[in-house]
């Protein structure tokens, strides 16, 4: 059986649901690729364990890459200033504090800061580019993580220009859709697979995806941890 490559949206502190899907919805194979797409942690109650269960994926032998998200950006730059940390605060990370049952980013053990730090802006695969939120195809090449614009971590422009990324299309999270659109996105240049997992009771949302790249084929699991 060929191998599968997996990518799943947002999980937000959601370690519950993520667990399920992976483990029963999807039934992750040791051949297989699990890419997940950034904001791992905030807002939802169990962001610890949602990277503990990373680290146990990772241990027992699967190929498991997250890029990062606009969240782990926050986390990491909270402890160098107030702003920064009440941006972080108003935007789901006092969940995350809670979840270590700690007073701050700095009370957060190294081995989970290290894994935050750790994570590439984007991934390329032979047909996709893995990124949280999108590019900034004004510039040459696209792939600047560190561009004013913070495009891969904040964007949410639909442009894509695949022959500037050697004829790639994106698979990104970061902005929250209904289930019809992120269907119909897997015919477009951008795949979105954030269907807004922790906002669950949304009507068509509150769901996390899980797109199979080589069959194009879609999983969902309802949100169990709220």
């Amino acid at each position: 059986m060929t191998p599968r490559i997996f990518a799943i949206g947002d999980v937000h502190g959601c370690a519950r649901t993520l667990r399920q899907l992976v483990t029963r919805v999807i039934s992750l194979a040791p051949g297989d690729s699990l890419y997940l797409l950034g904001d791992l942690i905030d807002r939802g109650p169990d962001s610890k364990g949602v990277l503990d269960f990373i680290f146990q994926l990772v241990t027992a032998g699967f190929n498991v890459t997250s890029v990062r998200g606009n969240h782990e950006e926050m986390c990491l730059r909270a402890p160098y200033n107030q702003s920064a940390m009440d941006m972080w605060a108003t935007n789901g990370g006092l969940a995350t504090l809670e979840s270590f049952q700690a007073d701050g980013p700095g009370d957060i053990p190294h081995r989970y800061l290290h894994l935050l730090h750790s994570l590439p802006y984007y991934v390329l695969l032979d047909d996709f580019v893995i990124v949280h939120a999108g590019l900034n195809f004004e510039l040459t090449p696209p792939f600047d993580p560190y561009d004013d614009t913070g495009a891969m971590l904040w964007t949410r422009s639909d442009v894509v220009d695949r022959q500037r990324i050697g004829g790639r299309r994106l698979v990104c999270g970061h902005t929250m859709v209904t289930r019809q659109r992120l269907e119909a996105s897997l015919y477009s240049d951008k795949i979105m697979l954030d269907n807004g997992c922790v906002t669950a009771r949304k009507p068509d949302m509150g769901y996390l995806a899980a797109l199979e790249l080589n069959s194009m084929q879609l999983s969902f699991q309802e949100n169990i941890d709220l």
